[in-house]
């Protein structure tokens, strides 16, 4: 079984939303997971989740990663410091833009297209009416970093308040890699 680590955003994705239940689901069938709970969720910090996430890299050696919104930004910041190991698959679910402007996440933004994800396969998915990235911007960073695009129809944030709670196509995703 490959080692999946999810990673939440701003906020946290405590149940329903669908790391969560993607947690469960690969737990149940005992799978290897990690769903990292970041500290102070509400009013992250970039140097602290930066630490944090460095940590679990190296302590759970994870083959797949599940980034969702912030956690996609983190994951950018961490590949401008080149210094993690290559994983299997990236999953970079519902980026927010990378000029953000939210006062929470100030230490977040703005934030630079890495040059390198460190991903052998990498896929980005995005939602044609996402709140906090627009779909030009979403393309943009499909081009620039070159991978794959899944795009979901009116799903928002690709969260809970858009009806992500059970989401059988990321299951499947990961399940198939598992094969």
């Amino acid at each position: 079984m490959k080692r999946v680590l999810i990673l939440h955003g701003w906020g946290g994705s405590d149940f329903p939303h669908w790391q969560s239940w993607l947690a469960g689901e690969i737990a149940k069938d005992y799978g290897c997971v990690s769903f990292l709970k970041f500290s102070d969720i509400n009013f992250p910090n970039k140097d602290k989740w930066l630490a944090e996430l460095t940590k679990e890299l190296e302590d759970f050696e994870p083959d797949i990663v599940i980034c969702h919104s912030l956690a996609n930004t983190l994951w950018f910041h961490l590949c401008h410091e080149g210094e993690i190991e290559e994983i299997e698959n990236l999953f970079l679910v519902a980026p927010p833009s990378l000029k953000c402007a939210i006062e929470e996440l100030e230490s977040f933004f703005p934030c630079k297209i890495p040059a390198k994800l460190y991903a052998k396969k990498q896929i980005l998915v995005t939602s044609t009416n996402d709140p906090y990235m627009s779909q030009d911007e979403a393309i943009e960073l499909q081009r620039t970093l070159g991978i794959e695009m899944k795009v979901l129809e009116n799903a928002g944030h690709i969260n809970t308040n858009s009806g992500y709670g059970e989401w059988r196509w990321i299951l499947e995703e990961i399940n198939a890699l598992n094969k």
